[in-house]
């Protein structure tokens, strides 16, 4: 089985072409072996390009651990650039299926490859059912939660997939943030307020134009990126008042533009997609 590896600012995932080749028997054990960084090529997770009927081409996401996921923002650049490049549909602006419907992508091309892609990413989801989580409000805003014997005040969306932002204060955001990250993360992840776990989302407002964010993604840990994180985030700013409806995001592996459109609802992403290597699996 060919692949090819890929990274939209270190968020890096494994990507097979499944219409080109035969899709893999069993996508979730696949995910598991192949996201090893011991043992296998080393990822956050296995990407699927699949033909689609919809449009040109339908993204399937697994995290490292197995599990599917309705979306990945980060993902879905790279998935476009793979489209693009590889000659699958070479034209500015792609479609592409995903589990959350078909998202619209304009690609950045410099020498006849994607640099950057802006993905428009639909409008944020706030009814706490369908995020889903149990918390109070549509959505919950600096909802309080206790986590690792701290009480957090939470704020939920999803883009898709759900996301829980947690604004935080210098204390937290020291020296030893990776560590708090990968000490509250997972038990923010799995709290019983959120039935189909979360991505937990750490914040620090430096102007209402800038943040930094650091994350703990459900089904694949600490990762350099969120794309559908950082676009909850951008949401949540608004909803509380830190935030304007148009930020810059550092995250651990680079930037991203974001926008919360007052026009359409819609929050547009803007970064890059980088391809590393590409090779073959001995078995799928």
């Amino acid at each position: 089985m060919q692949f090819t590896k890929m990274h939209g600012l270190g968020n890096d995932y494994v990507y097979v072409d499944c219409i080109r080749q035969r899709p893999p028997a069993d996508p979730a054990v696949l995910a598991r072996r192949i996201s090893d960084r011991h043992f296998g090529v080393g990822s956050d997770g296995l990407i699927l390009i699949c033909p689609s009927e919809r449009a040109d081409a339908r993204m399937r996401m697994f995290n490292a651990d197995g599990s599917e996921s309705e979306m990945c923002g980060n993902g879905i650049r790279c998935v476009a650039k793979f489209v693009h490049d590889h000659g699958i549909a070479t034209k500015p602006r792609l479609t592409i299926e995903t589990g959350r419907g078909v998202l619209t992508l304009d690609l950045e091309v410099q020498e006849g490859q994607v640099a950057r892609v802006r993905v428009n990413m639909g409008e944020p989801i706030l009814e706490a059912a369908q995020i889903p989580t149990t918390l109070a409000g549509n959505p919950p805003c600096n909802a309080p939660l206790v986590a690792g014997g701290r009480e957090f005040a939470v704020t939920c969306v999803s883009m898709g997939n759900p996301h829980a932002v947690m604004y935080v204060d210098d204390e937290f955001f020291d020296l030893h943030t990776r560590d708090r990250v990968a000490e509250f993360g997972p038990k923010i992840e799995h709290h019983e307020a959120f039935p189909r776990r979360v991505n937990a989302h750490f914040v620090k407002v430096h102007t209402p134009t800038e943040v930094t964010i650091r994350t703990w993604e459900r089904g694949s840990g600490l990762t350099l990126a969120c794309g559908t994180g950082a676009c909850a985030v951008c949401v949540a700013g608004v909803l509380t008042g830190r935030t304007a409806r148009k930020i810059l995001a550092h995250l651990p592996g680079g930037d991203l533009e974001l926008e919360w459109s007052d026009a359409d609802n819609c929050v547009y992403k803007t970064g890059p997609a980088v391809e590393v290597f590409t090779g073959e699996w001995p078995a799928a």
